[in-house]
């Protein structure tokens, strides 16, 4: 569009609005002289006359006439979508769907707080949970996912994160078993156990085999499932034990969801790292008034439900 100059827009609208080059020169407070060159210009540019003398008077051409039934409307959208204004919303009104790339211990523990949550403030919106197989942020580039919630695993420079809450690892059994009779559960009583494991890719092996050593310590896995909530229905009914995010256990909207479950946990015998917990989103969302919106809701969300871990006070890149 190199031989396109926009700035004729405005001035083709006043000219055909006022049948004047006086009045549109007023309009747009320009001089008279200013405005004939711009109305010559027009003319080379449209190869249309435009305006014609009637004796005291200017009247339009038949092209003109077309031009006039639209060119005000085209005026108005080129200007709403070449300036900078403040997109407003309201929450209450607001119909939108969110997709959130979340595990399956977030669907189960806040979910519906979340949903809860939302309805409560904007009743139009809808939220989608998307499986989350890998850790890949092509969906968040090409805006398939609008929101991922966990561990920050991807290597994409440009993701935005922030921290959620602070989570780390125990043990978990069922309730009554003979693990919880010692007062301190070491290595080898862990290891003596059957155990089955969380692995998302299916693969059989972790950072908490790898931290025990010697390696004829590690644990007997009998079974290998993608997540958390599934190894820890295993463990309710059997004697296998699993290790699983505290987070997992309960927050404040499900204090006793382990309990309900048949559940009990206890502390690891082996020295496991904490982790963050993040919101992952890609910039294109950055300034969206209702994607900041949500973040905050999801934000407010994990603080009430895990209070002892405060976030970040801003947003990071992901490096």
């Amino acid at each position: 569009m190199t031989r396109v100059d926009l700035n004729l827009l405005p001035a083709l609208d006043a000219l055909l609005s006022e049948r004047s080059v006086t009045g549109a020169a007023r309009r747009l407070k320009l001089s008279v002289s200013a405005m004939s060159r711009t109305l010559t210009r027009l003319r080379a540019v449209t190869g249309d006359r435009l305006l014609l003398q009637a004796g005291r008077t200017l009247v339009l051409t038949p092209y003109a006439e077309q031009l006039s039934q639209r060119i005000s409307a085209l005026t108005r959208e080129v200007e709403v979508v070449l300036s900078r204004t403040k997109h407003q919303f309201d929450i209450a009104t607001l119909e939108q769907r969110f997709t959130l790339r979340v595990g399956e211990g977030f669907i189960d523990l806040l979910g519906a707080a979340l949903m809860d949550r939302i309805r409560s403030l904007a009743p139009g919106v809808q939220l989608r949970f998307a499986p989350k197989p890998d850790w890949n942020a092509q969906p968040l580039r090409e805006g398939v996912i609008d929101l991922e919630i966990g561990i920050v695993k991807t290597s994409a420079p440009e993701v935005r994160t922030r921290l959620l809450f602070r989570d780390r690892y125990v043990g978990v059994c069922r309730i009554g078993h003979p693990i919880l009779s010692a007062r301190s559960i070491s290595v080898e009583q862990w290891a003596a156990y059957d155990h089955v494991m969380t692995s998302r890719t299916g693969e059989a092996e972790n950072s908490i085999d790898t931290t025990m050593e010697p390696p004829n310590m590690r644990r007997k896995i009998l079974m290998v499932v993608p997540s958390y909530t599934n190894a820890m229905q295993l463990v309710r009914h059997s004697d296998l034990l699993a290790v699983v995010p505290h987070s997992c256990l309960g927050n404040s909207f499900v204090p006793d969801y382990a309990t309900a479950n048949g559940l009990q946990c206890f502390e690891l015998p082996v020295p496991i790292p904490a982790f963050n917990i993040s919101a992952i989103w890609h910039p294109r969302l950055d300034h969206d008034p209702a994607h900041c919106w949500f973040r905050a809701e999801v934000l407010d969300l994990c603080l009430e439900a895990y209070p002892r871990n405060l976030p970040q006070a801003s947003p990071q890149r992901h490096r």
